[in-house]
């Protein structure tokens, strides 16, 4: 393992063996300034980085790896709507924010999709995805999404699948019914990370990777320092999620790092791709520890999810994640594993994501809690206009008060399993 701050290449993903492009910005060294510096190059800085380039500010973009080196390049690739938090949101603010919420809700996929065609960037996305229901609470939840995308005319095909519907897009009798959205779907995630990483970099964002970030002094022209060099901004803004330790006295105790998981098959034939997922759609089912999965674009089953809440990694993912997926597809059984690889991801205990500010010019955004694609994308606007002076949206979370577990990032997780062993019971019951 590597020693702390030392820098480190992709893990050896289905998504690192089969990037269509291979980032090598330099090492930052030397004294630079910008209007901007953004900590991490994943979604949230990245996507960050280029809506702040598109509006014409001068900015850096510090990693201490590589772009899309965390779970940005390393998750399940389901390119899905929503926020996490938004029912506590909701009940904090009440109907003054419905509107503010929906937009925000889909706001993700829309950025998404328009930097996809204007930069060119190919992640392979395509459109399909269905939540699928296990028992009839799930389904009275699906019920009452569907009936608000009713209500809302949400202008992209969706529907409302029976046993027999959802078996025949899915493959397996496992589920009830499930809740079919064509604006939903999924991609290649570090191939999209890297694309708007080069499509800032076109706009004049410098890039630095392999430069681990040491320290922030705080001031009115507050400066990030690295091992060989440093930049003064007028604004700095933490986008590191589950692998930043930066700035403990405000943010320590408030997001805990959860391990998830993910299997990649070899290529399956076009008949059994054709019996486990005719419509090539991305599939997460509707339990507390949820199993997601997808065909890539070659044809292998990538399967992802019990997530671990302890903070240990299981000995085999392998061995962890492929009965489950034989027991969904038993026409997998046979199916040679490729790949195996994990990561954290930023949980927060009341799921709304952390975006706030130190000092009035740092600012930070973190804890997606599962919803990164989507949620990091929207962060990133919400993160430019307030520097802008556009706070409302930042605001709304800003405002909201956090539980902060002491004693530390074990304890803290420790915790966290504990609760969600109450609800994978739960999924059980």
């Amino acid at each position: 393992m590597a020693a702390p701050n030392q820098p480190q290449e992709h893990t050896g993903s289905y998504y690192a063996a089969t990037v269509s492009e291979k980032t090598d910005y330099p090492v930052l060294e030397g004294d630079h300034q910008a209007d901007i510096c953004i900590v991490g190059a994943g979604f949230t800085g990245v996507a960050t980085a280029l809506t702040l380039a598109e509006r014409g500010y001068s900015v850096i973009l510090v990693e201490a790896n590589r772009v899309g080196w965390g779970a940005s390049g390393r998750n399940g690739g389901q390119l899905i709507c929503g926020i996490s938090g938004e029912s506590k949101l909701a009940k904090r603010y009440g109907e003054s924010v419905t509107d503010t919420l929906w937009e925000m809700h889909w706001r993700g996929n829309d950025i998404i999709h328009e930097r996809v065609e204007q930069y060119a960037i190919d992640c392979e996305l395509k459109n399909g995805y269905i939540d699928v229901g296990l028992k009839a609470r799930h389904m009275r939840d699906l019920e009452a999404d569907f009936e608000n995308m009713q209500r809302r005319n949400f202008p992209y095909e969706f529907r409302m699948t029976d046993r027999e519907e959802t078996r025949h897009i899915t493959g397996t009798d496992m589920y009830i019914g499930g809740l079919l959205n064509m604006r939903n779907g999924h991609l290649h995630p570090l191939n999209l990370c890297i694309g708007e990483a080069r499509a800032a970099h076109g706009l004049g964002t410098r890039i630095f990777e392999q430069s681990p970030v040491t320290e922030i002094v705080h001031g009115a022209k507050p400066r990030v320092r690295t091992a060989k060099g440093s930049v003064e901004a007028d604004t700095i803004v933490l986008a590191g999620n589950a692998y930043h330790a930066l700035e403990p006295g405000h943010l320590s105790g408030l997001t805990f790092p959860a391990g998830s998981y993910i299997i990649a098959t070899e290529p399956l034939s076009e008949e059994v791709q054709q019996q486990i997922n005719p419509l090539d759609v991305a599939i997460c089912d509707m339990n507390e520890v949820v199993d997601y999965y997808r065909l890539s674009a070659d044809g292998r089953m990538l399967f992802g999810g019990r997530c671990n809440y302890s903070g240990r990694d299981p000995r085999s993912i392998k061995r962890t994640l492929a009965p489950r997926m034989v027991e969904i597809y038993p026409q997998l059984k046979d199916a040679r594993i490729e790949y195996e690889w994990g990561g954290k991801i930023g949980i927060v205990i009341n799921r709304i994501p952390l975006l706030g500010r130190i000092d009035k010019n740092i600012f930070y955004s973190q804890g997606y809690s599962g919803h990164g694609i989507n949620a990091t994308h929207v962060a990133g606007e919400i993160i430019a206009d307030a520097i802008g002076g556009t706070m409302e949206k930042f605001d709304m979370f800003e405002r909201i008060r956090h539980i902060r577990i002491p004693l530390g990032q074990w304890f803290g997780n420790q915790m966290v399993a504990l609760g969600m062993i109450y609800y994978r019971m739960r999924d059980l019951m």
